[in-house]
């Protein structure tokens, strides 16, 4: 008598959290503000060395005059001496400079965010293009409280302008894309972002109760930037770092900073914003994991846990168009809808073959009868999932 003993070897899973990752160069000096001019201070950072730039570069608002409300009172507008040029040539050659600088402090597969008004965006975008930057997306902001336009000579300014680009055409760059659709209610996150303008508690004030800075960014803002673009342990440079909102959220997410600012006043209310930041003390609650960092379940262990059996009909989404049958060697059985010719294959092979397409996830393509309606066997994969993690 023979006896044959199957062993079935599962494989044993762990909960996979990706490393934080160290900067890779000695020489930054991170979460660290510098008192200088911008384009001198990104000058001495090391080629190659960071992973974002985040700029939020003098608008060059052109404003002639003082700007009143109907009541006669004065705006705290933008006429600070550093948004001052002498003219647009002035503006660009500055412009070209530090985006320069920029593209070399920044890693082959980097990031750029730069942000602007209808003044100065249009020629941002056009010199950073020269430069050789690919821009990935522009994304406009919605300001949902708006500063109304007191003389009533044109619509009410209420967007901002974003440019995110890479270094060059084809880099790696990194987007959360699962962050940001978990942060917008499991839906694409748009190019469209609705937030209001920073006020209330978050505005840094003066003694005197006058702004500390006239075009302080909203945390909001700064949080989806850098949970979309970067990872924690990534190094961003703000080379106009103002009240610290880029150091503020850079901490509370885990990420180092590099903040220039030339105005010695801002770096110290900027300073003691950041010493107030409080960063997460679990680096696993600053990531949003992805389908590539779970556990790999193959579809034969559906068949082995019996959550499947081999014979069983799999359907697509309406029940009504595509089937296949299981095979005991999870593989899929099917009839080729236009050419009835029979094939055999993975989930993900027959998934593609009986739509007459190049690819296809079969996890979410096929569909088990369950009760009288139809659910996709990646319910399955997540239970498997949840058993052997927890």
């Amino acid at each position: 008598m023979c006896i044959l003993i199957l062993l079935c070897r599962l494989p044993k899973w762990k909960v996979i959290v990706p490393r934080v990752k160290k900067s890779s160069s000695s020489e930054l000096p991170l979460d660290r503000i510098l008192i200088g001019d911008s384009i001198a201070v990104l000058k001495s950072l090391p080629t190659h060395s960071v992973d974002a730039v985040f700029a939020d570069p003098p608008y060059n608002l052109q404003l002639g005059g003082d700007l009143r409300r109907p009541d006669h009172s004065e705006v705290d507008a933008v006429d600070d001496d550093w948004d001052k040029f002498a003219d647009f040539a002035t503006y660009d050659a500055f412009t070209r400079d530090w985006l320069r600088e920029a593209k070399r402090v920044l890693k082959p597969d980097g990031c750029l965010w730069v942000i602007g008004s209808y003044h100065n965006i249009f020629r941002v975008g056009s010199i950073l293009q020269d430069l050789g930057y690919w821009i990935n997306n522009d994304i406009i902001w919605v300001k949902s409280n708006p500063m109304p336009n007191f003389r009533g000579a044109r619509f009410t300014n209420a967007h901002e302008t974003l440019i995110w680009a890479s270094p060059s055409k084809g880099a790696k760059v990194c987007f959360n894309y699962q962050a940001m659709k978990s942060l917008n209610d499991d839906k694409q996150m748009r190019s469209d972002w609705q937030m209001p303008i920073c006020s209330g508690k978050e505005r840094l004030r003066k003694e005197d109760g006058d702004k500390v800075h006239p075009t302080q960014k909203p945390e909001e803002l700064l949080y989806r930037i850098l949970l979309a673009t970067t990872n924690p342990g990534d190094v961003i440079v703000d080379p106009f770092f103002g009240s610290g909102t880029t150091g503020a959220v850079a901490k509370k997410l885990g990420r180092h900073f590099i903040g220039i600012e030339r105005e010695k006043a801002y770096a110290t209310y900027a300073e003691k914003r950041i010493a107030a930041a409080v960063t997460s003390p679990d680096n696993e609650f600053l990531f949003t994991p992805t389908p590539r960092d779970e556990p790999r379940v193959p579809f034969g262990i559906l068949l082995e846990r019996g959550l499947l059996k081999p014979g069983v009909t799999l359907f697509d989404a309406s029940g009504k168009r595509h089937q296949a049958k299981i095979i005991a060697d999870a593989n899929l059985a099917a009839v080729l809808p236009l050419t009835q010719e029979k094939v055999r294959g993975s989930i993900h092979k027959v998934g593609a073959l009986v739509q007459g397409l190049p690819a296809c996830n079969g996890w979410t393509f096929w569909h088990f009868k369950s009760g009288s309606a139809f659910a996709p066997i990646d319910i399955l994969r997540q239970r498997i999932r949840a058993e052997t993690v927890s």
